[in-house]
């Protein structure tokens, strides 16, 4: 079987060369089924398990997920996942380290998202969030766009400074923003990524044609963003499922802010994308995860894999 690591992943693949396979993704058809999600526990912090399965062609894999909130505290991932391809006999003959997976993923879904919605020339990106995520989603936007600005926040301004340190590390300039409030006014484009339950940024704080990219809420008692974010917005979903997973959605339906109907999935934004220009207002893009991004991802991973080490398709057992 082969086996690719956490640090495989990284270097078979960065965010930015993931976006055109995303895009060759959405835009066909593949079996992706809502994915089970199972709560392992109950209070503030539940921990969660998701079964996440896709296939295409005589590609089958499955994502196993775990969230455990409680363990950022304790200095280990909330997020760890294994992925597995079956080969075209139904076979197991790939495995992939999950955790790092989702983490590219991810990124590159908000990535292609914002090539399709943000504005075309944006001066300042914040990201709310300094979890492991938040480092592959400036990368993303980085990816599709260009700004003069990158302006990190958390409710810990420790962490905010550490995500700093550790991008400047790389060559990027990043500030650390001390108040939300300003940072968001300020911003033309905000990607999130926290597991709040209560909402961060506020409708009333945002420019007129600020890109939204909601990351963290998966379940119905998270939610980052308050109603008036939505209000008035061209809305986006990688999956139609979010409409029934996410705080950040359920609530503004229920409420009248926004309608079904008007909801889009990226499926359908890259239909209408050769025959309309971006949005000019507010955009938001909601994202839970599909698992047909997964299976996309992890026959990139297994191609390039390949490619170097020389095996072929057959070496590999047909794994793609």
């Amino acid at each position: 079987m082969i086996e690719i690591g956490f640090d495989a992943v990284h270097q078979l693949a960065g965010v930015g060369a993931l976006i055109e396979p995303l895009r060759r993704a959405f835009a066909s058809h593949q079996a992706s089924p809502a994915r089970a999600q199972y709560a392992l526990s109950e209070g503030p912090e539940p921990r969660s398990l998701l079964l996440m399965p896709s296939w295409h062609r005589d590609a089958i894999g499955v994502k196993v997920v775990t969230v455990f909130p409680d363990n950022a505290r304790r200095g280990y991932p909330s997020v760890n996942a294994a992925y597995l391809l079956f080969g075209d006999d139904g076979a197991p003959r790939v495995f992939i380290d999950g955790r790092a997976l989702t983490l590219v993923r991810t990124a590159a879904v908000s990535a292609l998202a914002a090539d399709l919605l943000a504005p075309e020339q944006p001066e300042v990106l914040l990201m709310v969030g300094t979890g492991a995520l938040s480092r592959y989603l400036i990368e993303a936007h980085l990816a599709v766009r260009r700004y003069g600005c990158v302006r990190v926040w958390g409710r810990n301004a420790g962490k905010a400074a550490v995500v700093s340190r550790e991008l400047g590390a790389t060559g990027l300039t990043v500030e650390v923003a001390t108040d939300l409030e300003s940072a968001a006014r300020a911003a033309d484009v905000i990607s999130c990524a926290t597991l709040a339950a209560l909402p961060l940024v506020q409708g009333g704080w945002l420019k007129s044609d600020v890109h939204l990219d909601l990351v963290g809420s998966f379940r119905p008692d998270m939610r980052e963003a308050d109603d008036e974010c939505l209000r008035g917005a061209c809305v986006v979903v990688d999956t139609r499922t979010a409409l029934e997973e996410s705080g950040d959605l359920i609530d503004p339906l229920a409420h009248g802010v926004i309608a079904e109907a008007d909801v889009a999935t990226l499926n359908d934004r890259l239909a209408a994308h050769a025959f309309a220009p971006r949005p000019a207002r507010k955009t938001v893009f909601k994202s839970v995860g599909v698992a047909a991004a997964d299976l996309a991802v992890a026959l990139y991973l297994v191609e390039r894999h390949q490619g170097a080490s020389g095996a072929t398709p057959t070496d590999a057992g047909s794994a793609a």
